[in-house]
């Protein structure tokens, strides 16, 4: 978890410097070859040519400050359809959005859930799941996506 907090306090100003949202980071250890994985926004959407703007930017930062050993291939996209959610505020945004969301420690015996965004309640994100409330500590979570809804 300290390597995802230094990567995100490096990240973010790079991100926000050359004018887009820093929606979060995924870094996957894959044995010799790991992944950076970063996601970005703009109220205007995001082009190829906004996500090698920001991969320069970060490159240059990560070149400087180094906190990676190894290789790794860095990322950078849009947050998609099926958006992630890293941060409550976008857990607040999202009120009342059908979400997926994994925990890392079983809450009521399940890790997995899908189903309506209800509230944030301090660091709670709360969720209707047919029917039935549950209670998700911001800090228990692994991982968490919108559920793209394409009728609407």
């Amino acid at each position: 978890m300290a390597m995802i907090d230094e990567l995100n306090s490096l990240i973010e100003p790079a991100v926000e410097a050359v004018g887009f949202e820093f929606v979060g980071l995924e870094y996957i250890v894959q044995g010799r070859q790991s992944v950076l994985r970063i996601f970005i926004d703009h109220e205007e959407g995001i082009t190829v040519d906004n996500c090698a703007d920001v991969s320069r930017q970060v490159s240059a930062v990560l070149d400087v400050e180094d906190p990676i050993s190894g290789h790794y291939n860095l990322e950078v996209s849009s947050p998609g359809y099926d958006r992630p959610l890293f941060k409550l505020e976008h857990f607040e945004r999202f009120v009342g959005e059908e979400i997926k969301l994994r925990s890392h420690v079983p809450v009521d015996g399940r890790r997995n859930f899908r189903g309506e965004l209800v509230a944030v309640e301090g660091e709670n994100i709360v969720l209707n799941v047919d029917g039935q409330t549950f209670s998700v500590s911001f800090d228990n979570l692994d991982k968490a996506n919108i559920v793209p809804n394409f009728d609407a």
